[in-house]
């Protein structure tokens, strides 16, 4: 097996988001070097190890995790330690958050609801989307890559992520 990359998405609009840059080749990486050729909704480490570390890989393999909790923890078993380079994605507070800046919401969202408000709970009351948590709908909203591109790089622009922080912008080739 050559396939030496997992990407291992937290939740469904993560991986469309994924699978859309996959897609138009965005990415650091392909589709097929993947697992399986596919983003995987693997989150816990275990599970992992089961499903896929019986596998034979000719290199070292590199798990991208795609989530918006920076205290997840994905804690591999001794004998994969060596084995598995583990790479976090940080989307916090939540990928929803592409759409609040797509939408030119961003100061208004930081403005009054950041404090009280979840970035899916204002999308669904202020800017009335219902199905913001669908991946189809994300699919749909993202259907021109080059918004999704501007979208992500605007994203880590103004959440200033610390520099060992990794985002989604970090994974783009342009």
């Amino acid at each position: 097996m050559t396939a030496s990359i997992a990407c291992l998405c937290e939740g469904a609009t993560e991986k469309a988001i994924i699978e859309l840059l996959l897609d138009n080749n965005k990415l650091c990486f392909s589709r097929e070097q993947l697992i399986d050729e596919e983003v995987l909704r693997c989150r816990c480490a275990k599970n992992f190890e089961d499903r896929y570390m019986g596998k034979s890989f000719v290199a070292k393999i590199t798990v991208y995790r795609i989530l918006d909790s920076k205290r997840e923890q994905f804690k591999l078993r001794k004998a994969y330690q060596n084995k598995v380079e583990v790479i976090n994605v940080i989307t916090a507070p939540e990928i929803e958050m592409l759409v609040i800046i797509s939408e030119e919401k961003f100061e208004e969202y930081s403005r009054k609801y950041k404090n009280s408000t979840k970035p899916s709970e204002y999308c669904k009351s202020v800017l009335k989307i219902k199905n913001i948590k669908n991946p189809n709908f994300i699919k749909s909203y993202f259907d021109d890559i080059d918004k999704l591109i501007q979208a992500i790089q605007e994203y880590k622009r103004v959440i200033r992520s610390t520099n060992n922080i990794t985002c989604l912008a970090d994974l783009l080739v342009l």
